[in-house]
């Protein structure tokens, strides 16, 4: 030290010196982290929210236009309004949970946010537990976003819910495409008889489509949920007009059928018809098939084939796979079953949320199709202070006018009060600070859209409201086998669940499915060639749930069944089909009827 020029006195100095600046550079070091974290973090959300910070200067108050594939900015118009298209989160129906509307919302959170905070997101993520963790978020970034986009439920999953998904989940896993347990069930089952008795290490269920996609999107669900209960494996046959809407439901599996599968052709596949034939020849014992053709459909001219039944669910547990064909939200037909009915009153607590979980659960929007929510949305949906749904869908056009299908949407909205009235004489003052309600219309046609439009914009309302229309797209006629045409279908059924209020078409699964999805109970119109004078032109269901069209007729010991509801209370008739069956919450009182079946009931 002697050497180097110091001595003891300086080195304590610097020691103390030293002991001082640390603490002060190690604060500002971290104080600095922290600003940089939370900067990045608000500049990631304005990203996934998918649009500008800075506002825009544009006056028009609606429009009709066609959602495209090409276009980013899905439609081909104005924005039509002058607030931000970047949405923050709307807050909950109690005013106390910031969600994505809200006008005083915060962007960006606070970089004080405490771990509880960290739980709180990964809950409201995850829906309370409903999904798995573990996904990769970049292959289906709708599935931890789409609660941005929704209010806070009331509804929450039951564990038993969530602890059958969870062992759905391993079961797929198992079982399902490409593993071993697979490849060695689905030899079993191709050739049975060339497999010395050793039988199949899993069982299948295979659904198939039939009709529209409302039909296919509720259907499905019903056939996940048997899936379940019975311990089976749900693989889908989706054809080309079906790919690229939904993200894979199950964890590190796939839930499509493979593409070389035999059981694409069921026209070897025994049916269920000539297996319950078998059956009253006391044959089926001795002649099990491996895999059974199950045409679901309950068609008015063969409605009635015993599902519901223990016995024949019993026969059915010993066939490996079953192919199901349906268009119907079969539901409340499981709940008729004996040996789910302990199962099913478990998981289903509130029997008017089972479509509501199931499909949160199952349905998550493709990239492809999120991209086109996720652009119409915080454009025009996200900053006003409600969103109305309006789903028009017109099933006999030779006797049904257009201006007879405005007059009951106009009639059904103002008379409630969804909509003002129109103030004709120009004897109301107008604030500055006006409540603006956006209208969302879905129809094949776009007349009702535009002359709601025009109405709207060509006069004031009494209430002084702004009222804004827009109609994503117009089809003109349904298209089969269109995957571009279901696309569209898709994204305006999750637009609709998004909805405040909702107004929907009787008999309309497409409705069914945006009813279900947003837990809203819609205002139905009612039928225009039945409606009669001075008669209600809507009338406000009470279950979010699908209607189940085709219930059974009989009971399993083949005697006519009058009142469905004196053997199951949650089962009440549907308010757009009086012969179906729906199902509502226990805890709740409910103005409606039971169910009286008659021998006409599936004449429409």
């Amino acid at each position: 030290m002697e050497k180097m020029g110091l001595n003891s006195n300086i080195l304590k100095t610097l020691f103390v010196v030293c002991c001082i600046v640390f603490p002060f550079a190690l604060t500002a070091t971290l104080k600095f982290r922290n600003s940089s974290i939370t900067f990045f973090e608000g500049f990631s959300e304005n990203k996934v929210l998918g649009g500008e910070t800075s506002q825009k200067n544009v006056t028009t108050r609606g429009s009709v236009q066609n959602i495209t594939h090409e276009n980013s900015e899905v439609l081909q118009g104005e924005i039509q309004n002058d607030r931000d298209p970047i949405e923050e989160r709307t807050t909950s129906r109690n005013n106390t949970t910031p969600e994505i509307g809200s006008k005083n919302a915060p962007l960006i959170s606070s970089s004080n946010s405490s771990s509880s905070d960290s739980i709180h997101d990964d809950q409201e993520k995850l829906l309370d537990g409903l999904l798995a963790f573990g996904f990769d978020e970049a292959s289906c970034i709708s599935r931890l976003q789409s609660h941005l986009y929704r209010k806070v439920s009331p509804h929450k999953p039951s564990r038993y819910l969530i602890l059958k998904l969870r062992n759905y989940e391993e079961l797929h896993r198992r079982c399902g495409p490409d593993s071993i347990a697979y490849n060695k069930s689905m030899a079993y089952i191709e050739h049975p008889k060339d497999n010395n008795g050793d039988g199949t290490m899993c069982k299948y269920l295979v659904w198939s489509p039939a009709n529209g996609l409302g039909n296919r999107i509720i259907s499905m669900a019903a056939t996940f949920l048997y899936a379940i209960l019975t311990d089976r494996v749900l693989l889908v046959r989706f054809g080309e007009d079906m790919h690229s809407l939904f993200c894979e439901p199950f964890l590190n599996s796939t839930w499509m059928l493979p593409t070389n599968s035999p059981l694409w052709n069921q026209e070897h596949v025994e049916t269920y018809d000539s297996f319950l034939e078998k059956d009253k020849a006391n044959n089926s014992k001795h002649d099990l098939p491996s895999a059974l053709f199950l045409n679901h459909q309950f068609t008015k001219e063969n409605p009635e084939k015993f599902f519901h039944c223990g016995h024949n669910q019993d026969l059915l547990r010993n066939v490996p796979l079953l192919i199901s064909q349906t268009d119907q939200y079969f539901v409340p037909s499981l709940f008729m079953i004996p040996s789910f009915n302990l199962e099913i009153n478990k998981m289903f607590p509130q029997k008017d949320t089972v479509f509501y979980h199931l499909a949160h659960y199952l349905y998550h929007p493709s990239n492809e199709a999120w991209r086109l929510i996720t652009t119409f949305y915080p454009t025009y949906l996200a900053k006003v202070d409600e969103r109305i749904g309006i789903q028009i869908r017109v099933f006999r056009p030779d006797i049904t006018s257009n201006q007879a299908i405005m007059d009951l949407v106009l009639s059904c909205t103002i008379e409630n009060k969804l909509l003002p009235k129109l103030d004709t004489q120009n004897s109301v003052s107008y604030s500055q600070n006006h409540t603006i309600k956006a209208v969302l219309v879905t129809s094949l046609s776009p007349n009702y859209g535009e002359n709601l439009r025009a109405m709207y914009e060509n006069k004031q309302s009494i209430s002084g409201e702004v009222i804004e229309v827009y109609q994503p797209s117009h089809e003109e006629k349904q298209k089969f086998g269109d995957n571009m045409h279901n696309m569209k279908a898709w994204t305006e059924m999750y637009l609709l669940s998004l909805s405040d209020v909702l107004v929907t078409s009787s008999l309309s699964t497409f409705g069914y499915v945006a009813q279900g999805m947003g837990g809203l109970k819609p205002w139905i119109l009612v039928k225009p060639h039945k409606k009669k004078p001075n008669s209600a032109s809507c009338k406000q269901d009470f279950s979010s749930e699908p209607c189940f069209h085709y219930p059974p007729m009989h009971e399993c010991n083949g005697k006519f069944q009058k009142h469905f509801s004196s053997s199951f209370p949650h089962l009440w008739e549907c308010k757009d089909r009086h012969s179906g069956l729906k199902l509502v919450s226990e805890q709740r009182s409910v103005v409606s009827r039971p169910v009286t079946a008659n021998k006409n009931m599936y004449k429409i």
